[in-house]
């Protein structure tokens, strides 16, 4: 996987926050249509935050992924809607035992023409979890790739503790839930 997020006519971009990184980038780079997957941080207040800046959770940035994707192949509703199966949008700042700002559920629009679609699944979502949603839906602003280690660091590191009990079982979810998304090759 390269991470050179060039953009041409046929990909889109989006960038999600959905609890730790490293959760989020190793389900969808296993999605169908998915072409590349970077983490990285946005929305916060300082420029190129490193790791241990954001976990303080004073610069006020999020862990991200930002997915270039072939809407051709898979459209946002439906990377939106692995999204919200693969995380928990109704705890706020909060997935599992990974607490504080940088873990807040997020869309992060590089379009705005993408926000109908965004807001739409966000409300179907909200509703059928009796409005406890809190994933705040935004335009992209302040984004910084993360430090290279974090970059397919499940793949790296699948025996690693966190990625053992945390990440493991979410990507079997997706791949339970989703088996007709399923990069194959």
């Amino acid at each position: 996987m390269t991470h050179t997020m060039a953009h041409d006519s046929h990909t889109q971009v989006i960038t999600l926050g959905g609890g730790c990184f490293w959760c989020t980038e190793a389900v969808f780079v296993r999605v169908s249509g998915v072409l590349d997957v970077e983490s990285g941080y946005c929305n916060g207040h300082t420029a190129n935050p490193t790791y241990a800046d954001v976990c303080t959770g004073d610069t006020g940035h999020n862990e991200v992924v930002r997915l270039m994707y072939d809407p051709h192949v898979i459209s946002l509703r439906e990377l939106l809607e692995i999204f919200f199966v693969i995380h928990d949008p109704t705890t706020l700042n909060r997935q599992g035992n990974d607490a504080g700002t940088q873990y807040r559920s997020g869309i992060y629009l590089s379009e705005e023409a993408d926000r109908e679609v965004a807001q739409q699944v966000l409300d179907e979502v909200n509703v059928a979890m009796s409005g406890r949603v809190v994933t705040e839906l935004k335009s992209l602003d302040n984004y910084s790739a993360a430090e290279a280690y974090h970059q397919d660091y499940f793949e790296h590191n699948p025996h690693q503790g966190y990625c053992a009990f945390v990440v493991a079982p979410k990507v079997q979810k997706f791949l339970q839930t989703f088996s007709d998304k399923v990069k194959h090759g």
